[in-house]
């Protein structure tokens, strides 16, 4: 009869084991999931903000690249301006020789 005892006592104590392994894996699932959400939410709600940041980024770099092209337009139209005028004074220069 005692190995009969100890064969429950050791099934007790295996059934036991397996039910301690098995709400350890469920504790463990459970908080990988939270834990998934948690970094997915985070991801999405930083990635909206850098999406943000960027959109300001592009569009201050093209005023400011529209601003540098029109500036360079403004400047070379006074080069222009001063080449042509320079061309004539140096051809009345030229010409009277």
């Amino acid at each position: 009869m005692a190995k009969k005892a100890n064969r429950i006592n050791i099934n007790d104590q295996i059934n036991k084991g397996i039910a301690q392994v098995k709400e350890t894996a469920k504790n463990t699932n459970d908080f990988v999931y939270e834990t998934s959400e948690e970094v997915v939410d985070f991801s999405i709600k930083r990635g909206a903000e850098w999406q943000n940041v960027a959109d300001k980024a592009i569009k201050g770099g093209l005023k400011l690249a529209a601003n540098q092209q029109d500036l360079m337009f403004d400047t070379l139209e006074v080069v222009k301006k001063q080449i042509t005028k320079s061309g004539k004074r140096f051809s009345g220069l030229f010409s009277k020789n």
